[in-house]
C-alpha cells in the first residue's frame, strides 16, 4: 500500500505545485493587465470626476472654481466642459463676460456635436454677439440643434429656429439647410 498511495500523494503534490506556479503566473499576468487597463482608463475616470466636480461647483454658484475645473478639460477637447465655459463667458459667471470667447468655446463644442452648444452658437449668430451677425449660419446651427435635441427640448428649439427662419429669404433658407446637411461632427481628441 505504501508504494501506490505514496505515488498518488507525491504526484498530486507535484500537480498542486505546478498549478500554484501557473496560478501565480496567471494572477501576475491578470494583475499586470488590470493595472494597464486602470492606467489607460484612469485619465477618463479622473476627467469624469473632475467634470462632475465642475458641474457641482457651478450648481453651488462657485463659478470661479467651476471655471478653473472646466478650463483644462475644455482645452483637452471635452465638449461638455467647452459648452459650460461658453455659457460662463456669455453670462460673465466666474470669468469676465466676453461674447467672442463664448462663441469660440461654443463653436468647439458645437463642432463635436453638442446640441446645446449648437443652439447657443446659433443664438449668438442671430444676435451678432461675439461673431458677425449671420442669419444663415444662425439657422444652420439652430437646425442642427433642433434635430439633435433631447425630446423635452426639441419643440422649444424648433420654435426658436422657426422664428429665425421667418427673417430669411428662400435662398438663405436653402443655404442654411444645405450647410446643415453637409455638416459633419469632428472630435478634438
Amino acid at each position: 500500500m505504501g508504494g501506490c498511495g505514496d505515488n498518488f500523494e507525491r504526484d498530486h503534490a507535484v500537480l498542486r505545485g505546478s498549478r500554484s506556479v501557473s496560478d501565480r503566473l496567471r494572477r501576475a499576468c491578470f494583475v499586470a493587465f488590470a493595472a494597464a487597463v486602470l492606467l489607460v482608463s484612469a485619465g477618463n475616470f479622473v476627467e469624469a470626476a473632475s467634470f462632475r466636480q465642475g458641474v457641482s461647483a457651478f450648481n453651488r454658484h462657485e463659478y470661479l472654481l467651476a471655471s478653473q475645473i472646466f478650463f483644462p478639460l475644455a482645452e483637452q477637447g471635452d465638449p461638455a466642459a467647452q459648452s459650460y465655459l461658453g455659457f460662463m463667458f456669455e453670462t460673465g459667471r466666474g470669468v469676465p463676460q466676453n461674447y467672442t470667447e463664448a462663441a469660440m468655446w461654443y463653436r468647439r463644442s458645437a463642432e463635436q456635436g453638442d446640441s446645446l452648444a449648437q443652439y447657443s452658437l446659433g443664438l449668438l449668430y442671430d444676435r451678432g454677439q461675439g461673431v458677425p451677425q449671420d442669419i444663415v449660419e444662425a439657422n444652420k446651427w439652430l437646425n442642427l440643434s433642433a434635430a439633435a435635441a433631447p425630446r423635452r427640448a426639441r419643440e422649444a428649439r424648433a420654435r426658436i429656429r422657426d422664428a429665425v427662419t421667418t427673417k430669411m429669404t428662400r435662398g438663405e433658407i436653402a443655404r442654411a439647410r444645405l450647410r446643415a446637411l453637409e455638416w459633419v461632427p469632428t472630435r478634438e481628441r
